[in-house]
């Protein structure tokens, strides 16, 4: 059966190397960041540009999850609520996989220190840490399996997430 690993976390927590270095060792797979969904200029977040990013996702979700050539299907997205879980995976009943909902938390320290690096170089706007910082508190509380990025890199997450899923397999 097919596996939707869907990995969450706030900005700068390591989603998307960690979802690259998943994709080396969990195949056949594909990955789709939430984020190419909102790749727009200028960024407006508005309940229309909302509801097209929810749509364009699980258009692509699903055609992911249909496909045969495919069995981990990898998504990533910074879910800060669980409410846009629901508004995903309900959206997706008709097709049947098994679901892995994964938060990638770190301490304070090592997020800031991941998001100055990024802000150095010109990768993201200063402002991104003190929007981002708040948000760590929110996924210790999700109905998610954690995996603390603060000491590791980012193989080793997907190395661990591999272990999760064969554990539960």
């Amino acid at each position: 059966m097919k596996k939707l690993i869907m990995i969450n976390g706030t900005m700068g927590v390591g989603k998307s190397e960690v979802s690259r270095q998943l994709l080396k060792i969990m195949t056949p797979g594909v990955w789709l960041d939430g984020d190419w969904c909102w790749n727009m200029n200028p960024f407006v977040v508005s309940d229309e540009n909302k509801e097209m990013v929810l749509d364009n996702i699980c258009y692509l979700l699903k055609a992911f999850l249909q496909n045969t050539g495919y069995e981990y299907i990898i998504f990533c997205w910074v879910i800060h609520q669980e409410d846009i879980f629901d508004q995903l995976l309900t959206r997706l009943i008709e097709v049947e996989f098994e679901l892995y909902k994964i938060s990638l938390i770190c301490s304070k320290k090592a997020l800031t220190s991941r998001l100055q690096n990024d802000v150095n170089a010109g990768i993201r706007t200063p402002d991104v840490i003190e929007r981002s910082i708040p948000r760590l508190a929110l996924y210790r509380h999700m109905d998610t399996h954690k995996i603390d990025v603060s000491d590791i890199t980012a193989e080793q997450a997907a190395q661990e997430i591999k272990q999760f899923l064969l554990n539960q397999a």
